[in-house]
């Protein structure tokens, strides 16, 4: 039997982060559940106890039901069956099995039968279970949709439909339109007030929704009559037992094909308004979304896993020329650069994690009792960490997530291509990775203001102030000079109108990552021997790419953005 979470030294590292201990006692508030249910930790220690056992439990789901699955689900595929969907039988098994161990409400309070604990864990599980099957990560981590409902909605609300999600209701957002992608503020579906059934319908089409037929669903809806813009759009709960939606297709994807992506058909279907009329997508997108992003950072990190252990095989089994081609050094120096980006994607994802957990403690805290001046200062300081990092981080895993993809299908050659091998499936589930929940380039346009405005800055002169060990101060000293590089491009670009700031942007962006994601694994490698080798091949990665993009932005003027503007009057016969 394989377990995803024993077989990975990275992910107990992280789980044992020195943090944990401030993010366990604000979760639990000072373990005052202890007295009120039996399973609710006592200390600590005991905490961190049940985290390893319910973390252990789900690593052993991952490796031994939900990967084995894995390859029959995206052969088979989800179906339209009177009007709804019909999971492959091994999504179905999975979730089954999911649903058996108790693991649904991971991050839910106990009061409403979840399990009240870190949101770093639920983040492990979403990690672990995309490393088995990224299309069933999209069933199992849309679970989130309920935090929203936890922190949004009336406690009536709450009361209905959280016990579910403990219990094992599947979830979705429904968001998008087919004339309203990226662009949600163009939202039409209509919701409006029944008087005599005293309810709100909505009528309209949703498309492009993951797992658009769950059993519960968060609904962006224009609730304001002559409106066009997004003070217009409320966020509904509707309840798929209520009935008045239809799936009218599943679309047909490149992967993550055991994923049901579907367009929905509303027709006077009943639902519950969450929290405040007009706040739909000024407050309550934006706070889904944002945990949507961390969950496809989860994504993308486990998907770098899965495609990292698939190239490491290969390559220590595949014999060329007398010889396993891992003893080749084009092989071993692509193996060690994936192994580093690996490592960097996950040390940014829990960072992020950490950030934003700590915010969304003293959040809740605050709605219990007033805070104090020091803690609404913390809690200012973390939500502005969290902001900067969550389009950082969903970027970079993505990102990385295709790269390393697309590297393990190079080293095993053409057998990579066809589907006799588990990577081919990989590689195509990876691709969606950079697009949906917002594409790299939105994150650029998240993440570009908190580097005009120097929230990055500021966090990276800070990991620079951590005591390191004097062996790495060679490693430091470069960091510092890409800092300073970093900041000569800041000033070139600003130095332009705003068009200059939009170009360079991206190379702005990937500057800060590689600068950030250096730092967190130079202090991870002077905590553990385990993390030198990767810490010290990511910095002379990130000083090539900072480098190049440095030069470009520094041998570029204003006039320059016209030589690519060109394509603009192109057009084809």
């Amino acid at each position: 039997m394989g377990n995803f979470f024993l077989d990975n030294k990275d992910l107990q590292f992280h789980l044992n982060h020195p943090l944990m201990k401030k993010i366990v006692e604000l979760r639990e508030k000072n373990f005052a559940d202890k007295d009120v249910y039996d399973y609710a930790p006592a200390d600590f220690e005991d905490a961190m106890d049940s985290y390893r056992r319910v973390l252990e439990i789900t690593g052993g789901i991952c490796a031994d039901v939900i990967a084995a699955n894995a390859e029959d689900v995206d052969k088979e595929g989800p179906r339209v069956v009177d009007d709804h969907v019909v999971y492959a039988r091994g999504t179905q098994a999975n979730l089954d099995a999911i649903r058996k161990a108790g693991l649904g409400g991971i991050h839910l309070p106990r009061k409403y039968e979840g399990l009240n604990m870190s949101l770093i864990c639920f983040v492990m599980a979403n990690e672990m279970v995309a490393r088995g099957d990224a299309g069933f990560e999209n069933i199992w981590g849309l679970q989130d949709c309920a935090e929203t409902i936890n922190e949004f909605a009336s406690e009536e609300i709450k009361q209905k439909y959280l016990p579910l999600v403990s219990r094992g209701a599947t979830c979705a957002m429904a968001l998008t339109e087919p004339d309203a992608g990226s662009d949600l503020q163009a939202v039409m579906l209509r919701a409006h007030y029944d008087e005599a059934r005293g309810k709100w319908l909505l009528n309209g089409v949703k498309r492009f929704i993951t797992n658009g037929d769950g059993d519960i669903s968060l609904v962006l809806a224009r609730s304001e009559e002559g409106t066009k813009d997004g003070r217009g759009l409320s966020m509904f709960v509707y309840d798929r037992r209520d009935g008045g939606v239809k799936v009218r297709r599943i679309e047909n994807k490149l992967g993550i094909k055991g994923s049901p992506t579907c367009e929905l058909v509303y027709t006077n279907a009943p639902a519950e308004l969450v929290g405040d009329r007009k706040l739909g997508l000024i407050k309550y997108v934006m706070s889904l979304m944002n945990a949507a992003r961390l969950g496809i950072g989860a994504q993308g990190t486990g998907l770098c896993e899965a495609a990292y252990r698939e190239a490491l095989k290969y390559a220590n089994e595949r014999q060329q020329f007398g010889k396993p081609i891992i003893q080749f050094p084009a092989i071993y120096e692509i193996l060690t650069n994936m192994k580093a980006k690996l490592y960097a994607s996950r040390a940014m994802l829990y960072e992020t994690a950490r950030f934003v957990e700590i915010y969304k403690c003293w959040a809740e805290i605050g709605k219990e009792r007033p805070l104090t001046a020091e803690e609404k200062s913390e809690m200012k300081a973390y939500n502005k960490l969290a902001d900067a990092f969550t389009p950082l981080c969903k970027m970079f895993a993505s990102e990385y997530a295709n790269q390393l993809a697309y590297e393990a299908i190079q080293i095993h050659g053409g057998s990579g291509y066809m589907k006799d091998y588990p990577i081919e499936r990989i590689y195509r589930d990876a691709r969606i990775t950079n697009i949906y929940e917002g594409t790299t380039q939105l994150q650029v346009v998240a993440a570009i203001r908190h580097v005009t405005t120097g929230t990055f800055l500021a966090q990276m002169k800070a990991y620079e102030a951590a005591e390191r060990p004097a062996e790495f101060k060679f490693q430091l000293d470069k960091l510092i000079a890409m800092r300073e590089e970093y900041e000569r491009a800041i000033a070139r670009v600003t130095g332009g109108d705003s068009e200059q700031i939009e170009f360079h942007a991206r190379r702005l962006v990937e500057m800060t990552g590689h600068i950030v994601l250096s730092h967190l694994l130079l202090r991870q490698a002077a905590e553990s021997e385990e993390y030198r080798v990767p810490a010290e091949a990511y910095i002379k990665y990130a000083q090539a790419q900072n480098k190049a993009a440095a030069e470009f932005i520094a041998n570029s003027c204003c006039g320059d953005i016209d030589l690519y503007k060109a394509v603009l009057n192109e057009t084809l016969e």
